[in-house]
């Protein structure tokens, strides 16, 4: 079921809160909203409003009874089934068109499930959270949305003078933004996603200038675990037509505990999609962790260095390398010919350049020579005599991308 035009999606737990479920789809309603409705409460519904979705659709959707759920009598799993289902629910929505924003309101349950629920809404259409834990650090559930955030101040439960009018604000918000009107872009050759880190702000600086001199939209994306999820996020979302993969760092904080690490999945989603990608190892001689004092005991007699006062790198030595090495293969290995490797021989980031504080060309070669051995001959392993900032290194990223990007379109790979 889906309303008849364009709406905006109320999620909640309804069986607790329909008091103020209400209200603000009162209050969407006096915007002029068409308003649709997903009960995530597991207790009952509401009869002060139609609900679209009950939570015996919701629970049915991750494959579950709402009386088996009820009769489990455990809160956590109850919010994990109905987070599930009401995922399910939404995409099919997303899929059908006419979902032009979604809001929900709670405390820690409630706040979970709509973020949760969120989370298939694509990059653009608004999302918003009345939430009691808005001011909490819930960078593990946004994940890589764009969810705003606002804080409830009182509990989102029952009226009164405070929760009416953040309630009001919330619908005039949600609303506002969900009539914005989308700008045409100028026509452009297509989307680059390019991962960059202080580090390597200067190839990426003439990589972007180079691409755009080609007609592209550039889209960079700072490799700090949160930015290499995102990316990786509207990879899958099909919104790029190739990736310079730069500043692949992430994983070494993956790999040693640092704390930028952007997860497992990071460098899988453009060999899974069959996006053409260049992939470089940018930044693989560090790890990163905030202040000295924070570095864990078993780095303390590692080679560290000062970034910032609330920055501090570690250099990634020959063993670590080896498996970096290795592990950057083996990802790249999964694209299907539209993907190639380039190594600058002179340095991997700003500092690891002649004279720079984690220079030291030898580990690197284990790191280069690892990713030589573990390439299929389908990924093409390009060794350029230049450092990573260097100009004559940006122009080959950007010819290889763009060369990848051609024979993709013309239905030929590299080979």
């Amino acid at each position: 079921m889906r309303a008849n035009s364009d709406y905006i999606l109320v999620i909640g737990c309804f069986d607790t809160k329909g008091e103020v479920f209400a209200y603000l789809r009162d209050c969407l309603m006096a915007q002029g909203e068409r308003v649709f409705t997903i009960n995530t409460g597991v207790l009952g519904t509401t009869k002060l409003f139609p609900v679209d979705h009950e939570a015996e659709q919701v629970s049915a959707a991750a494959g579950i009874s709402l009386a088996d759920l009820r009769q489990k009598q455990d809160r956590g799993y109850a919010v994990e089934i109905m987070s599930k289902g009401a995922a399910k629910i939404v995409a099919d929505l997303v899929a059908a068109g006419g979902l032009k924003a979604a809001i929900g309101m709670g405390g820690g349950g409630g706040t979970y499930l709509a973020i949760a629920a969120m989370q298939v809404v694509p990059l653009g259409v608004p999302k918003l959270c009345l939430s009691t834990l808005a001011a909490k650090d819930l960078s593990r559930q946004l994940g890589s949305k764009d969810v705003t955030l606002m804080p409830s101040v009182v509990d989102v439960a029952g009226l009164n003078s405070i929760s009416k009018l953040l309630i009001k604000q919330a619908a005039a918000a949600i609303s506002a933004m969900a009539n914005v009107p989308v700008e045409q872009e100028n026509a452009s050759a297509g989307r680059i996603a390019i991962s960059m880190f202080g580090n390597t702000t200067a190839c990426v600086d003439k990589c972007t200038e180079l691409l755009q001199q080609q007609g592209y939209e550039v889209f960079a994306f700072h490799a700090t675990g949160t930015g290499g999820r995102t990316m990786e996020s509207l990879i899958r979302e099909n919104l790029f037509v190739g990736i310079l993969d730069i500043t692949t760092t992430e994983l070494a904080d993956e790999l040693c505990g640092g704390i930028l690490s952007a997860g497992p999945d990071r460098v899988n989603a453009a060999a899974e999609m069959g996006i053409p990608q260049v992939v470089v190892p940018g930044c693989l001689d560090m790890v990163n962790f905030a202040q000295l004092d924070t570095v864990p005991e078993l780095y303390k007699s590692r080679q560290l260095y000062s970034w910032a006062p609330d920055v501090t790198l570690m250099r990634t030595n020959g063993r670590e390398n080896k498996k970096l090495g290795e592990l950057l293969a083996q990802k790249v290995n999964r694209s299907e010919g539209a993907a190639a490797i380039l190594l600058p021989s002179k340095g991997i980031s700003q500092i690891d350049a002649a004279g720079g504080v984690f220079y030291q060309p030898e580990t690197d070669q284990v790191l280069f020579q690892a990713i030589k051995e573990q390439a299929q001959d389908k990924i093409p392993v390009l060794e350029i005599d230049a450092h990573i900032n260097d100009t004559m290194f940006a122009e080959m990223a950007v010819n290889t991308l763009l060369d990848l990007i051609k024979k993709k379109a013309a239905g030929t790979n590299l080979e």
